[in-house]
């Protein structure tokens, strides 16, 4: 029997405007709603899963007989995109040094920064 929290893996058996349906074994299905796909705006679900993809997702409900899960995919997959997001963004911004300068100290060296890259 699954539980609340626990991730699983399953195969993608079908794609609807609202969601995929997922095979979880013989006798467990489950539903991705097209809102536990990711954070962000989903317009194409095909984006995100296709058919016979096989994925980790993190179990948000158990029917009474433990046969249907409610299942999330950003609940799994979410966090290292996001790690990923920050570093990327990181890399990005002009390094600073350790320590603290006031925004008005650090102002000249930024709009510096940014002025050398785009308008060159």
């Amino acid at each position: 029997m699954y539980k609340v929290g626990q991730v699983v893996v399953g195969k993608i058996s079908g794609i609807q405007p609202y969601g995929a349906f997922v095979v979880i074994d013989d006798n467990t299905t489950g539903l991705i709603h097209i809102s536990e796909m990711s954070d962000y705006f989903v317009k194409d679900i095909g984006l995100y899963v296709q058919l016979n993809d096989q994925v980790y997702l993190k179990v948000l409900e158990v029917s009474e007989d433990g046969r249907q899960l409610k299942l999330s995919l950003k609940a799994v997959y979410q966090r290292p995109l996001r790690r990923f997001r920050a570093r990327e963004l990181n890399q990005r911004l002009p390094q600073s040094h350790l320590g603290f300068k006031s925004l008005t100290q650090k102002l000249p060296e930024w709009i510096t920064h940014w002025k050398g890259k785009y308008h060159d």
